[in-house]
């Protein structure tokens, strides 16, 4: 692993267009060599994306493992390159939201694209934020990991084992919380919830915390900018009226838009998790033949 973030930090000095084309031709790779994972790509394309051809589907998920390994790459762009480059890298639209934030409870809604990482140094090169974070497994990795992401200001981490509590103190302390809403987690403190109109198990907590705290929800995606250019990081209209009174109709309205930004982008959507990994009681499972959903790109 030392090895590898050697690596990370000798080619986080090469031009964006160059690296990112190191990335992809080693995601080309991954995608002919990694079969469980190509596998568990193309059944989540296939459940999702339905009206496509089977040529197309297989086309998005070749460009999703090209975008992955990139993104991989380029984190070291994030955590060892200058404040000027990663501002001049990074465009956003049409800014980070400081007036909200400041306002009150804030989440900060980023669903599972590839350059997630990017929208989180987005908001930490103006402010300060609170978020859930699993402690790798590799202690080399880990320790980068953390020091990556807290090199521009102090964030706080918690484990999901510590519960809501302690993120609602912190935004009621003015930290934003950093949420990644679209993983399967299992059955517990979810409910499932159609994602492509497939039954999915949705965490409930963005609802709930917002009806707790009374925050506000602010959607923020990050996608490549055309050409190597960087990346976009656009940060949605406040959603009025969030939760109301229904927990599951919000949870509905969340996986919605999610799907609408997976259609602009299909290929940045992180389709190489499991995420109908959870079946409601009776349900067969759609992965048998993917093997373990070991790789994780976020907690």
């Amino acid at each position: 692993m030392r090895l590898l973030l050697a690596i990370m930090w000798l080619l986080h000095w090469l031009p964006l267009p160059v690296l990112g084309r190191i990335g992809e031709g080693i995601g080309t790779l991954l995608f002919a060599t990694i079969k469980s994972r190509r596998l568990i790509a193309l059944t989540n394309l296939r459940l999702c994306l339905p009206e496509l051809s089977d040529r197309a589907r297989q086309r998005i998920a070749r460009q999703h493992f090209q975008a992955y390994a990139r993104s991989v790459l380029e984190r070291g762009i994030l955590w060892w390159g200058s404040e000027a480059r990663l501002r001049r890298l990074i465009v956003i639209e049409p800014a980070v939201p400081l007036a909200a934030i400041q306002a009150g409870p804030t989440i900060l809604l980023c669903p599972h694209f590839v350059s997630l990482d990017v929208a989180g140094v987005a908001v930490m090169l103006e402010t300060s934020l609170c978020s859930i974070y699993a402690r790798q497994q590799n202690r080399v990795f880990d320790e980068a990991l953390r020091k990556g992401r807290t090199r521009f200001r102090p964030i706080r981490l918690f484990s999901r084992a510590e519960g809501v509590k302690p993120i609602i103190r912190a935004m009621h302390e003015g930290l934003p919380f950093f949420m990644l809403p679209d993983m399967d987690f299992g059955a517990k403190n979810a409910e499932f919830v159609p994602f492509f109109g497939i039954p999915a198990a949705t965490l409930t907590a963005p609802a709930r915390i917002a009806a707790a705290t009374g925050a506000s929800v602010i959607p923020v995606i990050a996608t490549y900018l055309p050409n190597y250019q960087g990346w976009k990081v656009a940060f949605y209209p406040r959603w009025e009226n969030y939760p109301g009174t229904d927990v599951v109709a919000a949870t509905r309205q969340m996986n919605a838009f999610i799907e609408a930004r997976v259609r602009e982008t299909p290929a940045e959507y992180f389709w190489t998790h499991k995420r109908f990994k959870t079946r409601p009681p009776g349900v067969p499972s759609v992965y048998a033949a993917a093997g373990p959903n070991t790789l994780s790109l976020q907690d």
